[in-house]
């Protein structure tokens, strides 16, 4: 096996480690053996431009190293803005926190929660502190890796327009952001470990990891609106819920270094960004035996849990397939949808976003008061929640179970046309209509019960834009690829002329605006224009799937 730079750097603590009672020599070809295997495994953030037969030995996270470093140039600006360090370093710590966060979540979370180290380990006369400090280890070394090429360039410019000073106070920060991330991740799912198991737990981490990615992005507004721009100044002002946006702890304390501002709620602030990480560690040390026990639940596959369908869903369904098989084909994109981990962690999130991008807009574009809101026409902005919709349609041939398609080929399926309308119409009404309906909710109270038409209409633009996307995308079997072949930059082209149609419907919708009764006259004209789409855009044959 390579004897990897790292673990030579790793030699120079060997005499630390053994004070703490690790077998380093165990414990460093434990290492040596993980980053082997990880020469095999295709961080998320690069896997769409992986190709099998790309792959060899050397470490793929490092070849995706360069896109981070590219993250990083993004946030020099916020180094230069000037002197009030609150501000710019809050909003600095904010965004390499969330790419930290979310790299942890897609990445690393497979290592915290890998149970073959008791497997394996666990058996042969390995000690478990051990074993324990080699997955920690194990996790440090790729996210000291991502921390450099994200945060490396931004400091260096630190370095040279604020001096030593701020260079260390920023590397202090960085160093303790990193690892209170590191263990407020597995104490989240030790939380979740301790109180379930099986395959309820296996879905709890998977909800939990998308709840981070949106939470992440809502935190991130927080962030930005506890600071007012006044008269070219920036204004802060102390409120309550602030001290949970852990980033401004150590904004405060480049403040209170740099410039000597020691108010109370700097000082605090500056406290608990020392104090906290320090206690989560402890936390998380005493712990560890607990989290690694609690592990092996994950190696418990549940039974499958029978599901009745009562005679409103029956009928419902009636409503919304017309004939046999594209009920069998809807029930089952349908099931694949809601019980398949790899596609829920790749398309849940996107539908969060696309669910909250909305209404950011109206947060950061609309500064008036709540009368002058729920009279404009900012509702509008509910289209741009319609951009995901070709993304997931392409995600919809990739499975983590890709195997299984051969079903496909052993089924008698001669018409493929139930199979593309049912898995169409399970996307639209078990993904997006649940996600559209709470979005409708918060603008009805936003705009009032006047834009319920406007409503309506949006949602028929919405399956005729995903039908529109259905006809110009490549077509797949879907569920039958391997997300490892997912490769989303060569559909960007592809993306951008399909957002063109959702301008098209967003200008026509403004357009019914003006007139008395447009919306209504937009309202029969939507419902043409999908059933028209609707009965071209499934007539498909085996001949342009297979060729």
């Amino acid at each position: 096996m390579q004897d990897y730079r790292t673990l030579k750097l790793l030699d120079v603590f060997e005499k630390v480690f053994r004070r703490f009672g690790i077998d380093y020599k165990m414990m460093r070809t434990i290492l040596q053996v993980k980053l082997t295997m990880d020469g095999r495994r295709v961080p998320t953030i690069f896997s769409q431009n992986a190709k099998k037969k790309e792959k060899d030995s050397n470490n793929q996270y490092i070849k995706s190293l360069w896109i981070y470093v590219l993250f990083g140039l993004f946030m020099i600006p916020f180094i230069l803005m000037g002197d009030n360090y609150l501000f710019q370093m809050s909003l600095f710590y904010g965004i390499f926190t969330f790419f930290i966060m979310t790299s942890m979540i897609s990445d690393f979370s497979s290592v915290l929660l890998d149970i073959r180290d008791r497997n394996i380990l666990f058996p042969k006369p390995v000690d478990k502190r051990t074993i324990s400090t080699a997955k920690m280890i194990h996790v440090l070394i790729y996210l000291s890796f991502l921390t450099i090429a994200l945060a490396g360039v931004p400091l260096i410019v630190g370095l040279v327009t604020h001096g030593i000073l701020f260079f260390l106070t920023a590397v202090l920060s960085i160093i303790l952001i990193d690892l209170f991330i590191v263990v407020l991740t597995a104490l989240i799912y030790l939380f979740i470990l301790r109180f379930f198991d099986g395959e309820k737990l296996k879905d709890i981490i998977n909800y939990v990891q998308i709840a981070l990615s949106l939470g992440i992005m809502v935190g991130y507004q927080l962030l930005v609106r506890s600071f007012e721009f006044i008269d070219l100044t920036i204004h802060f002002e102390m409120q309550w819920w602030q001290i949970f946006i852990f980033p401004m702890w150590f904004g405060a304390m480049m403040e209170v270094i740099m410039n000597g501002n020691a108010q109370l709620f700097h000082l605090l602030f500056t406290g608990l960004g020392i104090v906290m990480p320090m206690i989560s560690i402890w936390i998380y040390i005493k712990l560890n035996p607990v989290f690694e026990q609690n592990l092996q639940k994950l190696s418990y596959h549940g039974k499958a849990e029978k599901k009745r369908h009562g005679k409103l869903g029956r009928l419902l369904l009636r409503v919304i397939c017309s004939s046999n098989e594209e009920r069998a084909f809807f029930r089952f994109a349908g099931s694949m949808m809601k019980n398949e981990r790899d596609f829920k962690l790749k398309v849940y999130p996107s539908l969060g976003f696309s669910a909250v991008i909305p209404l950011i807009f109206i947060m950061n574009g609309f500064n008036t008061n709540f009368d002058q809101l729920s009279t404009s026409k900012s509702f509008l902005t509910i289209y741009f929640s319609l951009i995901i919709i070709p993304t997931i349609l392409v995600l919809l041939r990739f499975s983590g179970k890709y195997k299984g398609a051969w079903i496909y080929m052993a089924a008698p399926i001669i018409n493929l046309k139930p199979m593309f309308s049912g898995t169409i119409k399970a996307f639209i009404f078990k993904l997006y209509l649940p996600v559209y309906l709470l979005q409708s909710v918060i603008f009805l109270v936003l705009f009032g019960v006047r834009i319920l038409p406007d409503l309506i209409v949006v949602f028929l633009n919405a399956c005729a834009y995903a039908v529109i996307c259905f006809m110009i995308l490549k077509k797949a079997i879907p569920f039958s690829s391997s997300f490892d072949e997912y490769n989303q930059n060569s559909n960007v082209a592809v993306f951008i002329g399909l957002m063109l149609f959702v301008g098209v419907f967003a200008g026509l919708h403004f357009v019914s605006t003006l007139f008395s009764f447009g919306i209504y006259l937009y309202f029969v004209l939507a419902v043409l224009y999908l059933g028209t789409l609707w009965k071209l855009a499934f007539n498909i044959t085996w001949d342009k799937i297979l060729g």
